[in-house]
């Protein structure tokens, strides 16, 4: 809505300017933000990095290159003003590069930034205005489009450029293969080397350690809550231990064998695809939770984190609507039946 100016009848300065609410005054920038963003997800980028070699940061870096060239093409040939300065594409081609196996061929990527950028950002009318995650939803097209080339996961491999590396099962594929309610600890990696990342598994999902670093520091500048990661994560665990007999072990390796840290940390909590009141959040983040373990007990996939935020970006006008706090003075349903009581 476009401000109001109230002018003086001699002219002059305006006496006031009238806008819609939310009446909220902040020194951040989307810059700004997006920023915190960037460097909350460097140490993920530099564990990757470490575990699976030099392809693992070209693939990153084309990942941001292309996701940020496409958004300079498409605001230009679309005469919007650009938006490339703030820096929202380099996270969401940061994003896509965590969501990718590093032998993914390079064009592939390429074709991920485009779906990321054109058709689930741009098309919509850019930053703010899309209503489901690009990155996530880039995954799930390349996923479906390419599912050897996506599921073609490795073992960690600093000296590896991609076709020489060790195929490995992730651990999610590993538990997928499980009978239910009869849990193996047997060929899966330690504890251990699953929260400092060293197992198969895409470039960003696999160092718990440097995500929660990350997620520590976007809460400490007040970048995000820490609402909907805990309702997520929380519901994932709850349902795993249940699930799982109450074995401590394998709530262990539900909670670090996938992407649920990733998903939960850095893409369930995107601006533009949750809830705004902390009622929503909660409803928000239990949803992506129970929908994350649904798939991955009962589904024919090892993994739902994607598929689970996915669903639940498509439910969040509803969930704002439902959620939605009563606006101040505004007399409730049990007020407004009494009063036509005594009329």
């Amino acid at each position: 809505m476009t401000n109001v100016r109230i002018q003086a009848p001699t002219g002059g300065e305006a006496l006031a300017v009238v806008s819609a609410t939310p009446h909220i005054r902040s020194s951040r920038s989307t810059r700004g933000i997006m920023l915190d963003v960037l460097l909350a997800l460097l140490p993920a980028l530099a564990a990757s990095v470490w575990y699976f070699g030099s392809r693992a940061l070209i693939l990153a870096l084309l990942s941001v290159v292309s996701c940020v060239a496409f958004e300079w093409v498409a605001r230009r040939l679309m005469k919007r003003p650009q938006t490339v300065g703030d820096l929202s594409a380099a996270v969401t081609g940061l994003l896509l590069a965590f969501n990718l196996p590093a032998t993914l061929p390079l064009w592939m990527a390429v074709l991920g930034a485009f779906v990321a950028i054109v058709v689930v950002k741009q098309l919509f009318g850019g930053i703010g205005q899309n209503f489901v995650n690009p990155a996530i939803t880039a995954r799930i097209v390349l996923t479906v489009s390419f599912a050897t080339q996506m599921t073609a996961f490795h073992a960690p491999n600093r000296h590896s450029w991609g076709t020489d590396a060790v195929a490995q099962a992730t651990p999610m594929k590993l538990l997928s293969a499980q009978a239910p309610g009869k849990f193996s600890a047997e060929g899966l990696p330690r504890l251990l080397d699953m929260f400092l990342g060293n197992r198969g598994g895409s470039l960003g999902e696999g160092c718990a350690a440097a995500l929660l670093l990350g997620f520590a520091y976007l809460c400490a500048r007040k970048v995000i809550t820490p609402l909907i990661p805990l309702c997520f994560v929380g519901t994932v665990a709850a349902a795993s231990f249940v699930a799982g007999g109450f074995s401590p072990l394998f709530l262990g390796y539900e909670l670090l064998g996938g992407g649920l840290l990733l998903g939960a940390c850095f893409m369930a909590t995107d601006y533009a695809t949750c809830p705004i009141n902390w009622k929503g959040k909660v409803v928000f983040g239990i949803g992506c939770g129970l929908l994350t373990a649904l798939i991955r007990l009962f589904g024919n996939m090892p993994e739902g984190v994607s598929f689970s935020i996915l669903l639940m970006n498509l439910l969040v006008p509803h969930i704002e609507a439902l959620t939605a706090p009563k606006p101040f003075g505004k007399e409730g349903k049990a007020h407004d039946k009494a009063k036509s009581r005594t009329r």
